[in-house]
This record gives structure tokens, C-alpha cells and sequence, in this order.
């Protein structure tokens, strides 16, 4: 398999141009299914060690069904499939960049869950207005084992997620054990509240630079963190700031990492309810390569979750 790597705001996002499993043609969304269904070893093989980490984010290219988009995208991750990827989407378009597929402006990109249209701004920047993002509801406490009461929001951001204020732990990279261990027990206790399809939580904290608004704590579906601030994520922020009369249409919001790298978003307001979030991240290129599949290796289709 033909793969370029890449890195937004330090979250690796594995870009597959060719040798992937052949899905057929449809709308992407079933076209994953078929993907999870008959060829999740591929999945395993790209994401998962000896060729990959758990915080490892493929992104298949296919070709899109809607004509005029540019490309088609599946992505996913050590343990399964994202819906949309807001970093990993950054990754593809500097990826495709790269490689002459696209040239610098707007192009569409398809997704499962709908067609994002993004800016390439010609260099590692790139600007992603995603798909519609809201707020299902505000407010939720649960009883996490060992947490005691949580309360905070279940959003939709092109992923789910229930974002919360931090209880205390500092968002910082030293703390990464304690903060996966209280988001694990944390998405367990949402779930079982009524909220299964609820697979990312994010905790928010004061920004630890001067010029952001806030630092995020992001743990992803498969137990890694987020080394960027999450684009998908931000757009569920997002949502809440809007519905909540905290942030301004149009206006900036500055969203930090745990590692202090930094997406910028912005919305607009949709008449039919909910917003259309736009982010800003810059992604760089770390490899071009050829991922080999040798029947012979033990491990040839990774070490599977």
C-alpha cells in the first residue's frame, strides 16, 4: 500500500493512495460498512502495530460519488471508523497538495457522514468547514465509578462527544495517565446513561499560552489521546459556545492542545438549527512510503485491538 504520513498539530493521520481493499462504488457510507464488514484487516494492518500506533488515524482515499468533489475519504483508527476526522481531513488535503492532486483554494471532500468543503491555503494551512455540528443535550450528570457526579454536554461534531469542564486534573502531558483513566471511566458512565454512540470525551481547562481560549483534553475511541485540539471536537465546543450565547457567529475561537498546538474556529449559524463550524490547522508531511504485506508475517495484518 501506497501511503503518505503526515502530522496536524502532532496527531498522525496515515493517508492511503493505493493497494487499500477495493469497496466498489456507492455513497462512502456504505462503502464503509463494506470496508468493517469484508476487509477490517486492512484497517488493522495500516493503524494498528508493528506498522502503526494506537494513536495512528488512516484515511483511505476512494473515489468520491458526488462529481464534484475532488476526493473521497474513509477514515479510522486502531479499534474501528470515524465518521469525519477534522485533523486527519487538514492531513489529506496537504497530503493530496503534495502530490499535485489538488492546487491551492476550495475543493469538496466527501465523507461518510456528509461533504466538507475545504481550503487549501497552498502551504500547511488548511481551513475545514465541516458538516453541520450541535448540541443533543445540555446538562447530562452521570454517575462515573470512582468520579463520583459529572455533568457536561453530549455533541455532535462529525464524531460524538461529551465534553466537560476538568475536574481539577491540569491538562498537561505529564497528567496523560490520570486524564485517560477519568475519560475511560467517564465515556463508560455516558454510555450506560442512554448515550451508547457517545465515543469521544474532552475535557476543558484554562489555555496554558497566551492568545487561546481554552486547552482540550481529548481521549478518541480506541483509549489514545488527541495530540491536536481535535477538529471534530471543536466543532462540538463550538456548538455548545454557540447555543450556550458564549461565543459570537463569525467570531475566533483559539483551541489548544495538550501539547499547546492550536486549531482556530469559527461558525455560522444554520436556519435549520445548530452551526457550521469552520477550523483552521496546519499539517506537515513526514513520509511517502510503502506499507509491504508479506502472507509469510505472523503479524502481517497487525496486532488487532
Amino acid at each position: 500500500m501506497t501511503v503518505i504520513d503526515t502530522h496536524t498539530g502532532g496527531e498522525p493521520t496515515r493517508v492511503v493512495l493505493s493497494g487499500g481493499p477495493e469497496l466498489g462504488t456507492g455513497p462512502l457510507r456504505e462503502r464503509r460498512e463494506r470496508f468493517a464488514g469484508r476487509f477490517d484487516r486492512f484497517r488493522s494492518a495500516v493503524a494498528n502495530e508493528p506498522r502503526g500506533s494506537d494513536v495512528t488515524v488512516g484515511a483511505l482515499v476512494c473515489e468520491p460519488e458526488d462529481a464534484t468533489c475532488a476526493a473521497g475519504v474513509i477514515f479510522f483508527n486502531n479499534v474501528g471508523y470515524l465518521g469525519m476526522c477534522g485533523h486527519g481531513t487538514i492531513g489529506l488535503v496537504v497530503a493530496l497538495g503534495r502530490l499535485g492532486r489538488l492546487r491551492p483554494g476550495e475543493h469538496r471532500i466527501e465523507t461518510p457522514v456528509g461533504i466538507v468543503t475545504v481550503t487549501w491555503h497552498g502551504d500547511s494551512r488548511v481551513t475545514v468547514l465541516n458538516v453541520p455540528s450541535h448540541r443533543a443535550r445540555k446538562g447530562l450528570t452521570v454517575e462515573a465509578p470512582g468520579l463520583g457526579a459529572v455533568t457536561g454536554d453530549v455533541a455532535w461534531g462529525g464524531n460524538w462527544f461529551f465534553l466537560a469542564e476538568s475536574p481539577g486534573l491540569a491538562l498537561r502531558l505529564d497528567r496523560v495517565e490520570e486524564l485517560t483513566d477519568y475519560c475511560w471511566r467517564l465515556r463508560q458512565a455516558v454510555n450506560a446513561q442512554g448515550f451508547p454512540e457517545v465515543d469521544h470525551v474532552e475535557l476543558f481547562g484554562p489555555p496554558a499560552a497566551p492568545g487561546a481560549h481554552s486547552r482540550n483534553f481529548v481521549l478518541c475511541p480506541g483509549r489514545a489521546y488527541d495530540r491536536s485540539p481535535c477538529g471534530t471536537g471543536t466543532s462540538a465546543k463550538l456548538a455548545c459556545l454557540a447555543e450556550d450565547g458564549k461565543l459570537e457567529e463569525g467570531r475566533e475561537w483559539v483551541q489548544e492542545s495538550i501539547l499547546g498546538s492550536r486549531f482556530t474556529g469559527r461558525y455560522r449559524r444554520r436556519a435549520e438549527g445548530g452551526i457550521e463550524p469552520a477550523i483552521t490547522g496546519e499539517a506537515f508531511v513526514n513520509a511517502e512510503t510503502t506499507l509491504l504485506l508479506d502472507p509469510a508475517d505472523p503479524f502481517c495484518w497487525g496486532i488487532r485491538k
